[in-house]
Parts: C-alpha cells; sequence; structure tokens
C-alpha cells in the first residue's frame, strides 16, 4: 500500500530529473530543539559544514534566528539524540558542553566554563531554579554544578558502568538518571536511578526496573511525578508515575545509542505527547489523563522527535521522506492546531523536488512476520537496492534520507529491510536476533528479496544488496549464503570477524556479542563466533562487491576489512577495496563522501 495523501504527503511521481549530488551534500544539521522555560522562544543546535553552534529563535514576540554560543563550538548529536545543552532558567541564557568536553555557560555577552574535568561531560540539565546543572562524565558518572560557587560533587555510587540522561525533579529533591552494566546494553536491562538529595548532597539512592524490562529517558513531570519509558509489556510504552499513558503494541521511542532522545513531553495539564512508531511510520499525539489519544501535525507523513512542551506549547523536530529536518511549534494542542515551521535544514532546492513516499511491507515467515518499506524509484527502472540498517539493534524510519531519494531519482526502488533484531517492533522481535546475529538476518534479509522478487519489483540480475557496520555484516552473509538472489553488494566498514570485535572495540559495545552472540569464553559458543562471521565464508563471497572502510575506525577496526579482502580475493572473489584516511566509523569529509558516491555510481551502472 502507499501511505499518505494529502497537505504534506506527496504522491509517488516520476523524478523527472536526477537529484544532484551537490544538493544531496548542502544545507545544515538541526538536533535538540527546546523551548525555553518561559515558552517564548526556542533554542536548537545546528552544524554547518565543520562549524557548531547553538541557536535562539523567538515565538512571543516573532524574532529572527540569532547565534547565542561563541568561543569554544558545542558537540552536537545527530538527528533524535542530543545531549548537547539546557536553558538557564532564566529563558536566555544557555549551558552547553563544548567540543573541548567541558561544561560551558553562555548569557548574552558572558561566556565561561563551568567545569575542569578535562574529561567528556554529557547532557547538562540545569535546575527550575537555575542554581544547580547535573550532567554526565565518561558515560559513568553523574556530576552536579553550582553555578554561583562553581563546587562540583560526584552523586552516583558507582554501582554502575554507564550512567546517561540525568534529570533535577522541580523541586530539586531528587536526581535521576538511567544505569546499566555489562553484559547487558541499555535495550537489554537498564535501570532507573533515583537520589534523594539533602543540601545538596546525596542522601540515599534507590534503584528501580519492572522484571524483565529495560527503562530510558528517566524524567519527571511538571508536578514532579517519575515519568520514563520502558518496555515491561514487551513494548517501549512512556509511563507516568506507575500509569502506562497508553499500553499499546506501538514503540513510543527507539534504542539508546545515545544521549538526549526526548520522545515524549509531560504537559502541565497532566497530558503527554508522545512521538509514536507505527512500523517505521510516525505520529505525534497527545494522551490525555484518561488515556484517550488526539492527534497533533495529523498531515505530515514522517517522524517526530527531541520533544518539549511549555503550557499548552509543544516544539519539536520533525522529518519525512518529502521533507528535510525543520524544527517546529504547535500552539493550543488542539486538534486544529497548526505547526509553525521555525527553523530548516534542508536548502530552498528540496521543494523543488517531487520525492518518492514510501509503502509498508509486511510478510509471513514460519515463525511470525518480517517489516519493510519499499521507495519507489521515478524515471526508467535499473531495479532494486536493498538496503539494511546499521545496529543492529535500530531502525531506519521514514525520516528524511536524502541517500535513498538520490538513488531512487535515478531509477533504483529501495526496499529498507527489518530483519529481527531491528527496533520499533517490540521487544521480542529485537531480542529475536540473539545468538543468531550473522545467520538470522541474512535468512531474514533473503525472505525480503525473495518477495520482492515474487512482487516483480526486481530480478536476481537487478538486485543489489546495501549495508553499513552491522548492515555491512548482512550484506556479506547474503552474497557468501544467498548468491542467486544478487547481482552484487555494497558494504561500509562492515563487521566480519565477530571474534575480533569481541575482543576489540570501543567501550559502549565492548559487551554487545555477548547477547547477540553468546560469551565468548563459553564452552560450546567459542566455535559459534566462528561460524557466524562472514570472514571463514569469504572464499564463497565471489562479488563484485564493493567495500568501503575508514582508517581510523574505533568500532569496526579496518584490520577486519583488510582480512576478509585478502580471503576474497585468495578465493578468486572480485572486490574493490576503498580506504578514506582519516575516516571513523562513517564519512564526514565531503571529498570521501562525493567520491565514495561516484564510485557506487560506477558499480551500480557496471551490474
Amino acid at each position: 500500500m502507499v501511505v499518505g495523501t494529502g497537505s504534506g504527503r506527496r504522491t509517488v511521481a516520476d523524478v523527472a530529473a536526477a537529484i544532484a549530488l551537490d544538493l544531496l551534500l548542502s544545507g545544515r544539521d538541526l538536533t535538540e530543539p527546546r523551548l525555553s522555560p518561559d515558552g517564548t522562544r526556542v533554542g536548537f543546535v545546528h552544524r554547518s559544514g565543520s562549524t557548531t553552534a547553538v541557536s535562539v529563535v523567538g515565538i512571543d514576540p516573532p524574532e529572527v534566528e540569532r547565534v547565542v554560543t561563541f568561543g569554544v563550538e558545542p558537540a552536537p548529536g545527530r538527528g533524535l539524540g542530543g545531549g548537547c545543552w539546557d536553558w538557564l532558567a532564566n529563558s536566555t541564557g544557555v549551558v552547553y558542553v563544548g567540543r573541548d568536553g567541558e561544561l560551558w555557560e553562555v548569557d548574552g555577552a558572558s561566556c565561561r566554563r563551568l567545569t575542569a574535568h578535562e574529561r567528556a561531560c554529557r547532557a547538562p540539565t540545569v535546575s527550575v531554579d537555575g542554581s544547580v546543572v547535573v550532567y554526565v562524565v565518561d558515560d559513568a558518572e553523574v556530576w552536579s554544578a553550582e553555578r554561583m560557587t562553581g563546587r562540583t560533587r560526584r552523586l552516583d555510587d558507582g554501582r554502575h558502568e554507564f550512567c546517561f540522561d540525568p534529570a533535577i525533579a522541580p523541586d530539586a529533591s531528587v536526581v535521576s538518571w538511567v544505569g546499566w552494566s555489562p553484559p547487558s546494553m541499555p535495550w537489554d536491562a537498564a535501570e532507573r536511578v533515583d537520589a534523594r538529595l539533602v543540601a545538596g548532597a546525596v542522601d540515599e539512592i534507590g534503584v528501580s526496573r519492572p522484571d524483565g524490562a529495560a527503562v530510558q529517558q528517566t524524567r519527571f513531570a511538571p508536578d514532579g511525578t517519575p515519568t520514563s519509558v520502558h518496555d515491561a509489556g514487551g513494548w517501549l510504552n512512556v509511563v507516568v508515575g506507575d500509569r502506562v499513558v497508553a499500553s499499546e503494541p506501538v514503540e513510543h521511542a527507539g534504542p539508546t545509542w545515545g544521549m538526549g532522545q526526548r520522545s515524549y513531553a509531560p504537559a502541565q495539564d497532566g497530558s503527554v505527547v508522545v512521538a509514536r512508531n507505527v512500523d517505521g511510520f510516525g505520529t505525534l499525539s497527545i494522551f490525555g489523563a484518561g488515556g484517550e489519544r488526539r492527534e497533533l501535525d495529523a498531515d505530515f507523513l514522517g517522524v517526530h522527535g527531541q520533544l518539549s512542551s511549555v503550557g499548552d506549547r509543544v516544539c519539536a523536530l520533525r522529518s519525512g521522506p518529502t521533507c528535510p529536518p525543520e524544527v517546529v511549534v504547535i500552539d493550543d494542542a488542539g486538534p486544529t492546531a497548526e505547526p509553525r515551521v521555525v527553523a530548516v535544514s534542508g536548502v530552498a532546492g528540496w521543494a523543488d523536488v517531487d520525492l518518492p513516499v514510501p509503502e509498508a511491507v509486511s510478510i509471513a515467515v514460519t515463525d511470525g512476520r518480517l517489516h519493510a518499506r519499499r521507495h519507489p524509484g521515478g524515471g526508467s527502472p535499473n531495479g532494486m537496492l536493498c538496503w539494511i540498517h546499521g545496529g543492529p539493534t535500530d531502525q531506519w524510519t521514514v525520516a528524511f534520507r536524502p541517500r535513498l531519494a538520490y538513488w531512487c531519482s535515478r531509477g533504483w526502488d529501495v526496499l529498507v529491510v527489518d530483519p529481527r533484531g531491528t527496533t520499533g517492533h517490540g521487544r521480542a522481535y529485537q531480542q529475536a536476533l540473539n545468538g543468531s546475529w550473522g545467520r538470522l538476518d541474512v535468512d531474514d534479509v533473503a525472505a525480503l528479496i525473495e518477495h520482492a522478487h515474487a512482487e516483480g519489483w526486481a530480478t536476481p540480475e537487478t538486485t543489489v544488496v546495501i549495508g553499513g557496520s552491522s548492515g555491512g555484516l548482512t550484506v556479506l552473509g547474503v552474497l557468501a549464503d544467498r548468491p542467486d538472489l544478487v547481482a552484487g553488494g555494497v558494504a561500509s566498514y562492515p563487521v566480519s570477524d565477530l571474534r575480533a570485535l569481541a575482543e576489540v572495540t570501543h567501550r559502549f559495545e565492548a559487551h554487545y556479542t555477548d547477547t547477540l552472540v553468546g560469551p565468548l569464553d563459553e564452552p560450546g559458543i567459542s566455535r559459534r563466533f566462528d561460524e557466524l562471521s562472514p570472514l571463514h565464508r569469504a572464499e564463497r563471497i565471489r562479488g563484485p562487491l564493493l567495500l568501503f572502510h575508514g582508517a581510523d575506525d574505533p568500532v569496526v577496526p579496518i584490520t577486519q576489512s583488510d582480512d576478509l579482502v585478502e580471503r576474497i580475493r585468495e578465493g578468486g572473489g572480485d572486490v574493490e577495496y576503498v580506504v578514506y584516511d582519516g575516516e571513523g566509523h562513517g564519512f564526514r569529509d565531503p571529498v570521501n563522501v562525493r567520491d565514495e558516491y561516484e564510485r557506487m555510481h560506477r558499480f551500480l551502472d557496471a551490474i
């Protein structure tokens, strides 16, 4: 089915002209919009090239956008995450994380450093009275800083190896955060931690987590009631106090890959605004105290996040398949409320491009259902690109994805697949990959490709499988195990050796394979790491394969691709190997990004 018609939603149309690469690389990144405490302004972080800043735009009265930060530049998050900044209580100044890792305060012409940890601070949150800032150091320690005296103190007791997203109760009596320790990842067993304060010092620490659940986004409603999101009911739903706002088979949040996700916003009247994920498509809904639901921004096809609410005003970051990210404000939060766009990311040229609207895809398999979204190509048909997201605990929702639009404009259908392990479809779907990474995901993608061929969207001779990181592992698995389904593959910084990944990777994912494969030191499991690794099936990868890797990748070391390429070539396989110096897990240098697209052009033209 084709999803969506009406205002803000375009029907599928042939794209008369291919999207220019320069348009694709234009614009700026927007993240973390936040209403000021008095609700009269919106602040947000933006990145243009290598330059970053926090800007503020006035709503009442309307004012033009102005940059407020100077000196040390902010260190922004990306997309619907963040953890970079917060407002001061006066609704004019801000506290932000600088690129030096310290907290900085800017208020008008005054700029001063608040911390001197010489480590990495994140997620500053200012108390309602403006006297205290709480924040995280090195993703592991929760600290507070008194703004007037400069005194800092550590609040957590070290029981968790990871601490995220601290929040302060309105009366400053409690500081809450999310904590977890390996081998769990945050979506496995994160807990709510509440530290009761007396005279600014920790008097007592309490930890809570519903059995079998993972908690995230621990905050407080305006009246002081604790709030969070957890999946005790099998789905990530918002909870206020002991009340689940809406117990439904719909996700109210994404996975905790970083700090600063704000997928819900409690309002003063007891209602809660929630960004809902329905099979990868989004709705922005407001739930009353009795659970009744009303839609906001109902004519928009896409996703919302980074929500904030003051009085009857709501602010959100939204984007969709036909809409680059933009900051919107909705007044009155009633059924006829119209959003006002107050900041945009994309250049004006995007308004002149007809972009395809994706279709939801769901197929039955022997033990459940699999999900995907098809982005139809325009112009002369080329074939189908089967795109696999990374993670694997993640999902590509119908947010603005210019990379997909770019290839659709050149006649390629793009099938964005959600193999098991993907988020957005409930805890059981996400956890189904545990113990089978590199096997079940490959089988699921193969089933979805077979469905696409049966529907006539493409043939094996016109299908290319593409993915990065974890998605690259799946690409390699498809090329090794089901070469009959595809004409070739493109893999970027792929995982190819699970054993090596378990032994050497960055701190956040150091124990990720414990659940996705199993404990490496457990008898009988060690062999499984080799069985599931594409490196040990490399002689079966005939290609053609286009493989990219950054020389300085801290997540998947480049030695993985070096070894893989050597084995593929020893087996007579066809692989083009491209290494970008100075790049990490993902490519940012515009010269390298342009080169990546040009090489993909040549590769796909030869299919």
